[in-house]
């Protein structure tokens, strides 16, 4: 229970440092979008090149969120010895597609592996140049090795055995395709998971079954919208940082993008990633019931010019945020009373 603990203040020393990236990267990204016209493919930037820029910067911010929580959970782990093999980790967690789940994955493994090589007795020469040479490069080796040869061939894999399995699902029942979906679009919120889910719906828009990309755009923007939902109807359960979190949330969830729910889960995942894949599956599941389509490759309520049966897709990005808030909010108030109960007996 102690090394849980422990686990979840490393996590979320990694938030408080990514939450700036995603914040200002999702209004960037969110302002670029929302002055450009739709078109078939999404957003059409080509006449707007002064928006495009502002996506582009947005993009590098976002870029950097992966690194960030990876170096800055290693290093909430053994401080500044853990910042080269955790970002180094993150940037190879994007690089073989592991997103956001990849990168606490590189970021505590940086910190073990950092607090396993500080145990071993090298030779006095070697003291001076460890924390500077030694310690840095040992470090990033075997979590850039591990990453890369151990991590990268079994998650590929997994992306490609979801694929096929979902062009089966999609032949039969809609509704269960929708709740694989959506719990798919939800669980690591625009990592691979996500993406595989993502671009199984788009690539259907070409085959003419939009229902399928209306599920997931419903499913994409509730994550986001749902808890920064939570943070203005429950302040008191919140932190000032995670309010200010769940406004940028609120943004993005706007404009489809689902990343904005990753300081939260990052933070307390066992709560919040049950409840947003919970929430985005009803999303999902009431967007395929009510013969959503979108005829765009994207989410959230910026493609409403796009969408079939508008009325229902808003019932269903309504229904599984206002669904998404509620629950992480009585989970939020059943751990406080639940700590206050623990201090009592103490």
């Amino acid at each position: 229970m102690n090394e849980l603990k422990k686990i979840k203040t490393y996590l979320l020393s990694g938030v408080s440092y990514a939450i700036p990236f995603v914040a200002s990267g999702g209004i960037l990204i969110a302002l670029s979008i929302a002055f450009v016209p739709m078109s078939a493919q999404g957003p059409d930037f080509s006449n707007s090149p002064i928006m495009k820029l502002i996506l582009d910067i947005g993009t590098s911010a976002f870029k950097l969120l992966v690194p960030v929580l990876s170096g800055y959970i290693a290093f909430g782990m053994v401080n500044r010895p853990g910042l080269v093999p955790g970002l180094v980790g993150g940037v190879i967690a994007n690089e073989i597609g592991a997103g956001f789940l990849g990168g606490i994955v590189s970021g505590l493994l940086a910190g073990y592996v950092v607090m396993v090589i500080k145990k071993i007795k090298f030779p006095k020469f070697l003291v001076p140049v460890m924390p500077i040479l030694i310690l840095p490069a040992l470090s990033t080796l075997i979590v850039g090795f591990i990453m890369y040869k151990i991590l990268g061939v079994p998650i590929k894999d997994l992306m490609n055995i979801l694929s096929s399995w979902l062009s089966v699902m999609g032949t039969g029942n809609s509704v269960v395709l929708a709740i694989i979906l959506g719990a798919m679009i939800a669980f690591d919120m625009g990592g691979p998971i996500n993406k595989t889910a993502f671009f199984f719906a788009a690539a259907m828009i070409k085959e003419g079954h939009f229902n399928i990309m209306g599920a997931c755009a419903a499913a994409i923007c509730i994550p986001p919208l749902g808890l920064g939902l939570a943070t203005i109807t429950a302040k008191s359960l919140w932190s000032e940082q995670e309010r200010d979190a769940g406004k940028a949330a609120l943004g993005m969830g706007i404009i489809g993008i689902t990343e904005g729910a990753i300081p939260f889960a990052a933070g307390d995942p066992i709560r919040v990633i049950p409840t947003i894949m919970l929430s985005s599956i009803i999303g999902a599941v009431i967007a395929m019931l009510g013969k959503v389509g979108d005829h765009a490759p994207h989410g959230g309520l910026i493609v409403l010019p796009v969408i079939d049966n508008k009325l229902n897709y808003v019932l269903a990005i309504l229904v599984g945020s206002v669904t998404c808030a509620l629950l992480i909010n009585v989970l939020k108030k059943l751990k406080a009373k639940k700590n206050k109960n623990l201090e009592h007996i103490v």
